[in-house]
């Protein structure tokens, strides 16, 4: 078993939750309102007028075998 921890932009949840349903992956914890930045060349996500989108992070514990799938 492995963790996954996810961290993407809020648009996505939808899309996220989907994917794990498609390879069976029914438990997960997820937090809302995560705010940071890429190291390299990402924007920043602040949730404020000048940077108004925000982060959600899930993190799923799964199986060896499915790592590579997720990732």
């Amino acid at each position: 078993m492995k963790a996954i921890f996810i961290v993407f932009n809020q648009a996505l949840t939808e899309r996220v939750e989907y994917m794990l349903d498609g390879l069976g992956i029914r438990g997960f914890s997820q937090w809302e309102g995560i705010q940071g930045r890429g190291s390299v060349d990402g924007d920043p996500h602040y949730g404020t007028h000048t940077w108004p989108e925000i982060n959600v992070a899930t993190m799923a514990i799964v199986e060896d075998a499915k790592v590579d799938v997720v990732l």
